[in-house]
């Protein structure tokens, strides 16, 4: 080969590799990065303002009668529910998975006084515009405490509850996480990159692994983050992250009434700014081997069902074998 043919094939090559390292960029809504299904979009007024909340709503022609509603955790979306929407379709179920304001294709407002009784409302009142009156709840990560949260202010309504490797299961600050105000979360959120965000997730999501299909979820956060909504993402993250940390859920499981399924990948190790704390503390954090047992013990009705060798997103790491669980505790579950 010519000296001229090697100089182009090299210059193709770090072209194309070029190509692959750059960042993705994303509307503030998402615009740009398209679900499996097509997002609805309930509008509404709350705290004086008007909202737009994205939702995906998929119905099978096998319908069993039942219909499930979808919480995605703090890093993840309505679309990141793929698999387990498909899984919960064919075995007949209505599947209704809303993005919460403040998170991927609903609206990031300026100004929003975030509490988990607030996004509960608000999606109280899309399953009510949608004529739904019992559901099937199913919540993972931070959306593990929204579906706490939830199920307690509307008991009669939820008639099972699963959680799935939900955040919140310790109180962080009681136990030396020491407090990050909203504005330093804001500038730990602006440095977020596609890189930071895959070496978190191979982390703690996966157990240490890596499959290239993982790498559509990444590349969504990435470019939400990195689009010309940046700033806009980054400070309702920070306004998230500290609804988290100062709304612990954890000193009020033993209310729930309904039946719940726990299903926990237990080489997880989340916990909210962790990595602020100190080291002899770090060490006593995110033990979801430990954690989900004791949570199944605080919840009255409670069924456990642990993964041993996945991390905090069992439904993707995983898909087959945990549907498989999930469908199978749900009709366990009376």
């Amino acid at each position: 080969m010519s000296v001229r043919r090697l100089t182009c094939a090299a210059s193709l090559l770090a072209l194309s590799f070029s190509s692959l390292a750059a960042e993705p960029n994303y509307g503030p809504q998402l615009e740009g990065f398209d679900y499996a299904w097509p997002a609805a979009r309930f509008t509404f007024t709350s705290q004086n303002q008007p909202l737009e909340m994205a939702y995906i709503d998929v119905r099978t022609a096998k319908a069993n009668g039942r219909t499930v509603v979808l919480m995605h955790g703090k890093n993840f979306c309505a679309g990141t529910w793929e698999e387990t929407i498909r899984a919960l379709s064919r075995a007949g179920y209505r599947v209704i998975a809303p993005d919460q304001i403040g998170f991927c294709k609903s609206t990031k407002p300026q100004h929003y006084q975030y509490s988990f009784q607030q996004l509960a409302a608000n999606t109280h009142a899309l399953i009510e515009k949608l004529g739904v009156d019992k559901i099937t709840l199913i919540g993972h990560s931070t959306g593990g405490m929204l579906a706490t949260r939830y199920a307690l202010l509307y008991p009669d309504q939820v008639e099972q509850l699963v959680m799935v490797n939900p955040i919140g299961l310790e109180d962080w600050k009681s136990k030396g996480v020491p407090y990050l105000s909203v504005d330093q979360w804001y500038q730990r959120e602006l440095k977020t990159s596609a890189q930071s965000i895959r070496n978190y997730e191979q982390k703690t999501y996966y157990a240490g692994q890596w499959k290239p299909e993982y790498e559509r979820w990444v590349t969504m956060l990435a470019g939400l983050n990195n689009g010309d909504g940046k700033k806009q993402v980054a400070w309702n993250s920070a306004l998230l992250y500290d609804m988290i940390y100062t709304q612990p859920v954890v000193y009020e499981f033993g209310n729930l009434k309904m039946p719940t399924l726990l299903l926990i990948g237990t080489k997880d190790n989340t916990a909210i700014g962790k990595d602020a704390a100190p080291t002899d503390v770090q060490k006593t954090l995110g033990n979801y081997a430990v954690l989900g047992k004791e949570t199944a013990k605080r919840i009255p009705h409670a069924t456990l069902v642990e993964f041993d060798d996945m991390g905090h997103a069992p439904q993707i790491q995983d898909p087959v074998r945990f549907h498989n669980a999930l469908l199978e505790g749900l009709r366990a579950l009376k």
